[in-house]
């Protein structure tokens, strides 16, 4: 018991130690690392096509852990993932049995333990090598024409494949046809191969090549079955009747035949040939003919050729034929005449053989024997050839082409006349000969020289284009086959109107003119075809003062004795019925001044110093007059008189103005005279005096002594309303002191 007792007791300590390190082991966290990946390939990373191949991917991860972790390992080709598997094991392996070029490529494998992942480099398996392709054909006997397909495959690999097709014949190894084709999604091709009139017995061979990375494989060729080639028509041949020679006149059968297998499934088209002219051909049968009586030129080569879809025979015979006789020869007198000329024609054969002949214009007969003679008219132009028959045989000569010319009528010259021709503007000239045989050659002169020729191929006006610039003769000339030479048309006279150009103006004297002189004005032009207008315009005014029509290029206006009103700008429009109205040329302004005649200007001085020199002597006149009446004045005032009072003057007492005369005091008399001046203005307000020296009069001679006296005369300008004062005083005394 006490044994029994003490397992049972290891037992359970055992199971709570266990316990116990499992708890301690969940208290802490477990950690590892991929230390390596590593891949390889067995046997090699290049293994022949067919062989097995197998990839091992080895991972080497540390953890801290008593038990490894599970991980996934990934394995790729050419970057693409083709397997997956989750291990707690250090390396997987991936198995390829018998590997093919297409397990060609680029490897590599990723192992993931948790979070963590780490990846192989890259390795490179090549599969060397191709299996040779298989190849099969629809049928093993063909026949000329048909086709044969060829099926050419590799079913160990995948697409693409890019395969090689070539035809052979039978222990030959020269390549009669080939044919290449790259199958993108199938591993087999099937082409098609014609066979040809040469093909007896052929066969085919294959290869494959299939294109791994940067490498090309190539497969070996693989031959197919031989195939039996039979002709699907023989041949052809030629039969030939009559046989032996062959006169001109029998009757001439070529016949081309030919042999039909029973395999082909249409009769192939027979022609018959001569000099590349098909003359007999057949599509339903085995034979073609061809048959005409023979003349020498059936004489030749003759050619028979049998034709199928692909398929074609020739065989080629010559065919001689006897001449019975010779050609005949036509011959004329002339085959140009004009009309009312006589024609000959002649028909012979060499050797002069009797035979039957007949002369023919185009399709009618002429005549029935060799000869053929005639006046001829226009209508006997055409071609001519003549016959010759002995029995059957009939022979056709050459042509003759026979011309006659009827001759030509004067021809006549025109131009639309409807309308004034302009300078510079273009007419159009026609010569037209109604009668004469066409073609018919037409001459345009202009006055003598050769303007334009042109050749008309009926009797239409020949129509000729000109720019005459000035009056111009054109005549014409025209010609055809008749023998008369060429004829003349009248002269046709064209006259050409030139619009008026280049309008100046002009005075004959100098531009200053003189009063009462002659002012002639000129209007001329460069050029310009009669008749002319000419207008005169002074500057400003829109209506001509002088206007004239004239056959002449230049015109005059004259003003005679011109005054002032003369003087202006003047100029002058010139035009005639080939200007425009609303381009009218019109001439540079002309500045005319007009100035006084030297003589006027003399007169005008003369009158001008005549009456200076009057009013200077009216003027001393008037002076000398003034001069004698301030002498009378002191004897006239010495006589009693009442002077003529304003309202506003006191009235002077008469003895004292006589006693002024006489020495009494001047002042009694000036306070006397002196005015009452309400607006007490000062005196020396615009005063003028005036002395005269005065000679005694002749009533004081008794006084003994002879004196002067001087007098003044003062003058007063006052306010509007204020009375004028004038004073008036006398000096001096009688006695001269």
């Amino acid at each position: 018991m006490q044994p029994g007792w003490a397992r049972g007791a290891t037992m359970w300590l055992g199971i709570l130690l266990a316990l116990l390190l499992c708890s301690s082991l969940e208290g802490q966290e477990n950690s590892f690392t991929i230390n390596t990946v590593d891949m390889k390939s067995l046997p090699d990373w290049t293994v022949h096509n067919g062989k097995n191949l197998t990839l091992q991917c080895t991972a080497d991860v540390s953890t801290t852990s008593y038990v490894k972790p599970q991980h996934r390992m990934l394995f790729y080709k050419d970057d693409v993932l083709f397997y997956n598997v989750s291990s707690m094991e250090s390396t997987e392996s991936y198995f390829i049995p018998k590997a093919r070029v297409y397990d060609s490529g680029t490897y590599k494998c990723t192992v993931i333990v948790n979070n963590k992942e780490k990846t192989t480099q890259e390795y490179q398996v090549l599969v060397t090598g191709v299996p040779s392709p298989s190849v099969t054909l629809d049928k093993k006997e063909a026949i000329q024409g048909g086709i044969v397909r060829v099926n050419c495959s590799v079913p160990e690999e995948k697409a693409p494949i890019h395969f090689t097709i070539e035809k052979l014949g039978l222990n030959s190894k020269i390549v009669k046809q080939k044919r290449e084709k790259t199958s993108r999604d199938q591993n087999f091709v099937t082409l098609e191969f014609p066979i040809e009139e040469q093909d007896s017995v052929i066969t085919f061979r294959c290869q494959a090549r299939i294109i791994s990375g940067i490498h090309v494989q190539t497969s070996e060729y693989t031959k197919s079955d031989l195939v039996t080639v039979r002709e699907s028509f023989s041949m052809p041949k030629f039969h030939i009747s009559p046989t032996g020679m062959i006169m001109e006149g029998d009757q001439l059968h070529i016949k081309c035949t030919i042999q039909v297998t029973h395999l082909a499934q249409e009769f192939p088209e027979i022609i018959i040939q001569k000099d590349k002219v098909i003359v007999a051909n057949s599509k339903h049968g085995n034979e073609a003919v061809y048959s005409v009586m023979a003349m020498v030129e059936h004489s030749g080569n003759y050619t028979c050729k049998v034709e199928s879809s692909r398929i074609a025979k020739v065989s080629s015979i010559v065919v001689n034929i006897t001449e019975l006789f010779s050609k005949p020869k036509l011959e004329s007198s002339s085959i140009r005449l004009d009309q009312g000329q006589t024609l000959s024609l002649y028909c012979s054969i060499p050797g002069m053989p009797a035979a039957n002949f007949t002369i023919l214009k185009e399709d009618t007969v002429v005549s029935q024997t060799s000869n053929f003679r005639k006046r001829v008219s226009e209508w006997d132009s055409g071609t001519y050839i003549c016959t010759a028959g002995i029995g059957k045989v009939v022979k056709k000569s050459n042509t003759v082409q026979i011309v006659v010319c009827e001759m030509l009528s004067r021809p006549r010259i025109s131009h639309d006349a409807q309308f004034e021709v302009i300078k510079g503007q273009t007419i159009e000239v026609s010569c037209q000969s109604i009668n004469g045989t066409s073609p018919i050659s037409y001459q345009l002169f202009k006055n003598t020289e050769s303007l334009e020729s042109c050749t008309k191929s009926s009797n239409d006006p020949a129509v000729f284009k000109d720019n005459p610039t000035e009056d111009v003769r054109y005549y014409c000339a025209v010609n055809n086959c008749h023998s008369q030479g060429r004829l003349l048309s009248e002269v046709l006279r064209v006259k050409v109107i030139a619009p008026v150009d280049g309008v100046q103006i002009s005075i004959l004297s100098n531009k200053v003119v003189e009063s009462g002189a002659d002012i002639v004005l000129q209007c001329a032009v460069d050029e310009g075809s009669d008749p002319i207008t000419y207008s005169f315009y002074r500057e400003k005014e829109t209506k001509p003062f002088h206007q004239t029509t004239l056959n002449d290029t230049q015109t005059f206006w004259a003003k005679s004795k011109a005054g002032k009103e003369e003087e202006g700008q003047y100029y002058c429009t010139a035009f005639n019925r080939a200007n425009q109205a609303s381009s009218v040329p019109r001439s540079k302004i002309l500045t005319v001044t007009v100035v006084l005649a030297p003589w006027k200007k003399g007169l005008i001085a003369v009158v001008v110093i005549g009456v200076i020199i009057a009013l200077l002597i009216v003027g001393a006149k008037c002076y000398f007059l003034r001069k004698s009446k301030a002498k009378q004045m002191p004897v006239e005032m010495s006589r009693p008189a009442v002077p003529l009072l304003n309202s506003n003057e006191k009235m002077s007492d008469p003895s004292m103005e006589a006693n002024s005369h006489y020495g009494h005091n001047d002042d009694v008399g000036n306070h006397a005279m002196k005015p009452i001046n309400d607006n007490k203005e000062p005196r020396n307000s615009d005063v003028q005096y005036t002395e005269v020296q005065v000679s005694s009069p002749e009533p004081h001679k008794d006084l003994g002594k002879k004196g002067t006296e001087t007098v003044y005369s003062e003058i007063r300008k006052a306010a509007p309303d204020a009375v004028e004062n004038r004073y008036s005083r006398t000096e001096g005394s009688l006695d001269g002191t």
